[in-house]
């Protein structure tokens, strides 16, 4: 017995067509998104395989910052400081100590730094022109003192009448020299034409 068709109404007909077209729609935007997943998929692979064959990357000089300058404050110059040496006596014992007040002053216009240490900052001692004593003989903790416009830094150096060598060797270990006139003077080690007067005494 066979089974007859039904028949369908306009309305359905109509209802069955546009279910027709969305699912149509449907599938071509499925399509279209499968395409493109396949072409990023694939320029991926070609970018990796690219950056894997060449070993050294390429970077652009402008995407290199400029080293940026120190923004620290500067060395003190030869024109910038003035040396000042003074003693309170004239005289010492053979055998005694003497105290000199050495002095560095600011004439510069800008600050700077400079080296307040016993090894930068030098006492010398001389007789006629014998070298005598220098108070750098041994070397000295650095101490950097920022200088700025009316500043004076004042230190004393004691010099114990002995005589010191090329070495360092310990104050007590030094030979201790005679009687006679002396001279000391203040110098900077960086810039040995800063120096200070010329301060006469007599070991007697």
């Amino acid at each position: 017995m066979k089974r007859r068709k039904r028949k369908l109404s306009e309305k359905q007909r109509r209802i069955y067509r546009r279910r027709r077209v969305v699912v149509g729609v449907a599938a071509l935007l499925v399509l279209a998104l499968v395409v493109f997943c396949v072409y990023s998929l694939g320029r991926g692979i070609w970018s990796v395989g690219a950056m894997v064959t060449d070993d050294r990357p390429s970077i652009s000089r402008s995407a290199i910052p400029d080293p940026i300058s120190g923004t620290g404050v500067r060395d003190c110059s030869g024109e910038d400081l003035a040396l000042e040496l003074s003693v309170s006596s004239g005289t010492v014992e053979v055998g005694g100590s003497i105290t000199f007040s050495a002095g560095i002053v600011y004439t510069g216009e800008k600050s700077c730094l400079v080296d307040g240490s016993d090894s930068s900052r030098v006492l010398t001692i001389t007789s006629g022109s014998d070298q005598i004593w220098r108070s750098d003989a041994c070397p000295a903790d650095a101490r950097m003192l920022l200088m700025a416009s009316g500043d004076k830094d004042v230190q004393g150096m004691k010099w114990n009448t002995n005589r010191s060598g090329g070495e360092c060797v310990k104050d007590s270990e030094l030979p201790k020299v005679d009687a006679g006139t002396y001279v000391a003077q203040l110098s900077l080690r960086d810039h040995p034409e800063v120096v200070s007067q010329q301060v006469p005494f007599i070991v007697q």
